[in-house]
């Protein structure tokens, strides 16, 4: 016979399989502060992530969002506010890969269970030779997307 205890733990570790805060490739958590205390749950917190350009070595984004917690965001099952912030650096000399498009989504996280995706957009602006990095939200299947951004801009040396 299952108890509540065993419905729960294994509620709990599918979920964490599909949740929206689960790391993408080439995304690494350097850390969180809690923002609201929840009695059930996790805590809402900002974390921040650091991502690096696939196709630029030696620049790497680090962004900052919000993550809903609780019982709905434990079982990742919330959906995230639209917050962010992001800071592109070179970490050493920018070595770009083949030809850069004008735009490219370079990252993307799911920040619900259905739907929300937070990406990343490398823009190159060939006149100042600088790669711009556009954090924005979108919902897949609507026309509906977030008027929330965040940009930052990284120098290329001169060609």
């Amino acid at each position: 016979m299952i108890n509540r205890l065993t419905i729960a733990s294994l509620l709990a570790l599918t979920a964490g399989l599909w949740s929206p805060s689960a790391h993408a490739d080439g995304q690494k958590r350097i850390g969180a502060v809690s923002t609201t205390f929840r009695l059930l749950g996790r805590n809402d917190q900002i974390a921040v992530d650091r991502y690096d350009d696939p196709r630029v070595d030696n620049v790497s984004c680090y962004m900052s969002h919000a993550e809903t917690g609780g019982v709905r965001g434990s079982l990742g099952v919330a959906t995230d506010p639209s917050r962010f912030s992001i800071a592109c650096r070179a970490t050493g000399k920018p070595v770009v890969h083949g030809d850069l498009p004008a735009s490219e989504v370079v990252f993307d996280q799911s920040s619900s269970f259905f739907f929300k995706v937070i990406r990343v957009t490398r823009m190159y602006d060939p006149e100042k030779h600088v790669l711009l990095y556009l954090v924005w939200s979108t919902r897949a299947m609507t026309t509906g997307g977030s008027p929330y951004n965040s940009i930052t801009a990284v120098p290329l040396d001169a060609p």
